[in-house]
């Protein structure tokens, strides 16, 4: 430990900037891996009893299990019928007001992930290059014949910062390629959940006959594409 503080502190004061670094990805890290844990990872299971309730003509129970759930396709599934009764172009804009926020609070701060998994490489790359020309201008100032290891130490200690700025861009990029996919999964799901439910009311419709709700009374699947993109 007293090494590796060492080292932390040969490394100038850029090295400070990229513990800044650190500590900030690891705190979206934690934040976010702990905000899909508590939505759920997975809507499959919830989506699939909430259409089989709706096929038994249990709406009111589908919708109660869709409030019951935490996940941000739930609260799909809770405005489509919520607003069943509602006029097909509110139902419509309410769709992508909630989709869009719903889809702002699965990606946010992932941006500032990925900054940083771009930043610190090039932080480390700036302390090594400022390292060497100090390096070098001692050398410079040495009299009579410069010995390797006079050259050798002052580059090693200018390579710790490259070294440090990778070790904290590698897992920052690492989890913000995970959190990524993970809120495309999300977006896809969303879109699924209102096509799902496009068919299976439309069905019911063509069934029971025009008192039924049909695929017009709901969302379209060109208006959530235009929210899942």
């Amino acid at each position: 430990m007293k090494q590796l503080l060492d080292y932390f502190l040969l490394g100038g004061s850029l090295m400070w900037v990229l513990l800044g670094c650190s500590v900030l990805g690891f705190a979206i890290i934690l934040e976010r891996g702990l905000l899909y844990a508590y939505f759920g990872w997975s809507s499959d299971a919830m989506l699939a009893q909430v259409l089989t309730e709706i096929r038994a003509g249990r709406n009111e129970s589908a919708l109660r299990i869709a409030k019951a759930s935490r996940h941000p396709v739930a609260r799909i599934i809770e405005t489509y019928l919520s607003d069943l009764h509602r006029p097909a172009q509110i139902r419509r804009d309410n769709l992508k007001r909630v989709g869009s926020l719903c889809l702002e609070k699965v990606e946010n701060r992932l941006r500032v992930l990925a900054a940083i998994s771009h930043l610190a490489p090039l932080i480390g790359l700036l302390g090594t290059v400022a390292g060497m020309v100090v390096a070098f201008a001692h050398i410079q100032t040495l009299n009579g014949p410069v010995k390797p290891a006079d050259l050798a130490g002052g580059i090693w200690e200018a390579l710790l910062t490259t070294v440090f700025g990778l070790v904290v861009a590698i897992p920052c990029m690492a989890a913000f390629h995970a959190f990524e996919s993970h809120a495309d999964k999300i977006a896809r799901r969303m879109e699924l959940a209102v096509t799902s439910l496009d068919d299976v009311l439309s069905g019911l419709n063509e069934a029971v006959g025009p008192k039924g709700v049909g695929r017009e009374s709901g969302s379209t699947v060109e208006d959530w594409n235009t929210i899942a993109s």
